[in-house]
């Protein structure tokens, strides 16, 4: 017995040592077990856990659910508490750490580029909150939207659509990523222009 103990402790710290993290700035939005949902900013991340920026903070242990710009979809367990946020695991497959890893080389070494890219998903107010979405089967409807960045927005709306539909906010294609507590996310298909965000997202 000892020695399968043994063997189930090993892995994990040659993973940790595997695993290097790399700094980066990432915006997002995380799920807490409670339900509540904060927006967040990540400050380094390997595919084996992050630390993230973090107005609302859980307890050590409790699963959390993130959804990441340039990542997608992360869950794991709160490892520690750090100041104005806290460390996370990621739970993956080998295939998705094999992805994440690459992933985040890419992200990294756009990073040390300076790429305009890494300035592009800041995350706004718009002035006019209050945008007119229309749906896969032409209905239109009135939405406020709680923020915005140039691959996407956050909507809060008493109707949801399905997710994966595509629908139109203001005149910008975008497509149903997942439901908010309020409302739910949308990813724009093609990224836009900062100069005419509020404008395009607020036509009529």
């Amino acid at each position: 017995m000892a020695f399968a103990i043994k063997k189930a402790i090993v892995p994990a710290a040659e993973e940790r040592r595997r695993f290097q993290r790399v700094k980066i700035h990432l915006l997002g939005r995380y799920m807490l077990p409670d339900r509540r949902e904060f927006p967040c900013q990540i400050i380094n991340m390997s595919p084996g856990g992050l630390a993230l920026l973090a107005p609302g903070i859980g307890n050590v242990g409790d699963r959390v659910i993130a959804y990441l710009d340039h990542i997608g979809r992360v869950e794991g367990r709160i490892t520690r508490i750090i100041d104005n946020g806290f460390a996370m695991t990621v739970g993956a497959t080998a295939r998705k750490r094999d992805k994440l890893a690459a992933q985040l080389t890419w992200l990294a070494n756009r990073d040390i580029l300076n790429l305009p890219e890494d300035r592009r998903h800041d995350r706004i107010v718009p002035r006019n909150p209050i945008a007119l979405l229309t749906l896969e089967d032409g209905t239109k409807m009135t939405c406020r939207i709680i923020d915005l960045s140039l691959s996407g927005a956050a909507i809060a709306a008493e109707n949801r659509p399905p997710v994966k539909s595509m629908v139109l906010l203001g005149k910008v294609n975008a497509r149903v990523i997942r439901n908010l507590e309020e409302g739910f996310a949308l990813e724009f298909i093609h990224e836009q222009l900062a100069e005419t965000l509020e404008d395009s997202v607020t036509a009529r």
